[in-house]
């Protein structure tokens, strides 16, 4: 018997990269062995480099900063510290983000904030533990993963929630501001039917397109804005101390940041209300104003452009020319012809239906379009892998043919690409946990809201993956997501099923919370890939993350709004929180109450 680290660890590992190496040349990670015993952490490595062969990676490499670094096992990246810091910074954005959905009506993506705050917190936490001696695990990249993904997913329900939108349409309070005030159309909101409403609506999107992860993410190569900026500040802070790329990132972050801040402290100064400040600022010209063409120095925006392609960009500026430099100016023209002229720019009868039912379907238009796409080309794909078992190929390319793996693949996507299928989430789960869930929600909802039937929500969960895939793949490009418009189709589908006379103005804000709680989970769970696909994180471990943060979610969402709605008159006129959504809301019932 050979010594324990010595003939058998070595052929061990000599086993392992001689299958390392039959498997693929260009086979990126490897297992690293022990004093015999196989440890589950992974290095960015080469089987090649192991038998002997360089591979020299480009000095531009990010994963080559990483390679003397191990790579922890998808179950090393899930920690109860990450969890214990993500509760934290989940209870503090969820209290931030209400606040300024209830105040302004914004809900602003806090992707890098999150990141921020969970690095600086966890690395006080390990800093401090390390100076005792007691710290065992390091604080990776991977682990901020963790905890970024954690905390996004957890304030997420704030927004995907509907506490300023379709939830609060249903109380008695906006009834009063509409014709609907029927009894049977009304549900004040209460702590326990809320986080009971949560549990049921928020989990199923995470499973409606985790078998299509590969293709958004790698095939498509989808830019995810958010997700792939907070995934460079991840790279550049867990940088080995000394590398000039750190710095760099650091220096340059503390920059804009700073300029970012200051510039906006200084539009705030000089504003005195609504239509006022550089905000509001007429750049073009008073006509072009009204018809809402102006400069409005966001530096959020001018950020999203930035990283967005250049075509995302010009279809962006294509398209408001079309519609607010064109269409609307022209339809408005039509007043009292198409639509009565007595009715407000912003009524549903009038100008505003037209730019809702032409928005919604043209965005439909395009997503069933690439859905069909990748449906097709999937398709095609696997009948000509059939036909080419031998030859290594991917499953889809831009072209609709197989896309042969070639030597011009980057080093950090070889890395990247190989780990992210490493650890798999099989189609069953995927599957399963959708049907399972969905059935759970079929058989429970209509206990909370009984105006909803189970054939509505079966219905919803039928064409809510089309949808999700639509609004995930839109926000791929553009970092936006379109959930609340996919919400509002809903309203008026299920609404006009029910009928006004069978509580149809619930059934379709009900209808609503339903399809925007798939369609937003679905998107921010592809941006948390995009995150782990550049962190080298595991997706299995990110998906049991956002699974906590959910949870999380669902309990510290309705509790904060609990709290602003207990102790404020949310929603008065002039008070401390008007929620300015109020009367999108009131606007949404109205949509709803529409026979």
């Amino acid at each position: 018997m050979a010594p324990a680290g010595t003939a058998t660890g070595g052929s061990s590992a000599v086993h392992d990269d001689a299958e390392a190496m039959e498997l693929g040349h260009d086979n990126l990670i490897r297992r690293r062995h022990a004093a015999g015993a196989s440890d589950d952490r992974i290095v960015v490595g080469s089987a090649a480099a192991a038998a002997g062969k360089e591979l020299a990676p480009p000095s531009s490499s990010v994963e080559q900063a990483f390679a003397d670094q191990p790579v922890p096992s998808w179950r090393e990246q899930l920690t109860v510290r990450a969890f214990v810091v993500g509760a934290v910074l989940s209870v503090v954005f969820n209290v931030i983000l209400m606040k300024i959905d209830l105040t302004t009506g914004i809900n602003p993506s806090l992707n890098v904030c999150a990141s921020l705050l969970s690095y600086f917190l966890l690395r006080t936490w390990t800093r401090a533990i390390g100076c005792t001696g007691l710290l065992k695990q390091p604080f990776t990249r991977q682990e901020n993963t963790m905890i970024q993904t954690c905390v996004v997913s957890a304030y997420g329900i704030t927004f995907t929630g509907g506490f300023s939108s379709y939830l609060y349409g249903m109380s008695g309070a906006i009834a009063k501001k509409t014709e609907s005030n029927d009894p049977q159309d009304i549900k004040d909101p209460h702590l326990g039917w809320m986080i009971g409403f949560m549990f049921l609506v928020s989990f199923v999107g995470l499973f409606a397109l985790v078998p299509l992860r590969k293709v958004m993410i790698v095939d498509y190569k989808l830019t995810y804005p958010s997700g792939a900026a907070t995934a460079y500040l991840l790279n550049g802070f867990h940088a080995p101390q000394g590398t000039e790329r750190a710095k760099k990132q650091v220096r340059t972050l503390g920059k804009y940041f700073s300029l970012s801040f200051l510039w906006a402290f200084f539009q705030w100064f000089y504003t005195a209300g609504k239509h006022c400040g550089f905000g509001s600022f007429p750049t073009l010209g008073l006509e072009a104003y009204k018809n809402r063409f102006f400069f409005d120095f966001s530096p959020t925006y001018i950020g999203i452009g930035m990283i967005c392609p250049y075509i995302v960009n010009v279809s962006l500026l294509l398209g408001g020319i079309i519609s607010w430099g064109i269409m609307w100016p022209l339809i408005k023209t039509k007043k009292g012809s198409w639509y009565p002229e007595t009715l407000p720019d912003s009524s549903l009868h009038g100008l505003q239906g037209y730019r809702v039912f032409i928005t919604i379907a043209v965005i439909l238009g395009d997503g069933l379009y690439n859905i069909l796409k990748v449906f097709c080309r999937t398709i095609e794909a696997f009948i000509s892998r059939y036909r080419n078992r031998n030859t290594n190929t991917l499953p889809v390319s831009n072209d609709g043919t197989p896309a042969t793996t070639s030597e011009t693949e980057s080093f950090d996507d070889k890395c990247r690409l190989e780990l992210f299928m490493k650890d798999q989430i099989p189609k069953t789960v995927a599957l399963g946990g959708y049907v399972i869930l969905a059935a759970i929600t079929i058989g429970c909802l209509p206990l909370i809201i009984p105006q909803l039937k189970w054939y509505h929500i079966l219905a919803a969960y039928i064409v809510a993956p089309a949808l999700a895939f639509c609004n995930a793949y839109g926000c791929g490009l553009t970092n936006w997501s379109f959930a609340s418009a996919y919400g509002k189709l809903a309203i008026f589908i299920f609404s006009a099923w029910a009928g006004a006379s069978h509580s149809g103005v619930i059934v379709g804000l009900a209808a609503c919370g339903v399809m925007m709680s798939i369609v937003g989970t679905a998107a921010d769970l592809m941006q948390d890939f995009k995150t782990g696909y550049l962190t080298l994180s595991s997706p299995r471990s990110m998906f049991i993350s956002q699974v906590i943060g959910t949870a999380m979610g669902c309990v510290i969402a309705p509790c904060v709004f609990w709290l602003f709605y207990k102790s404020f008159d949310v929603g008065a006129s002039g008070g401390a929180y008007p929620a300015p959504y109020t009367y999108s809301t009131v606007t949404w019932r109205s949509w709803a109450s529409m026979d």
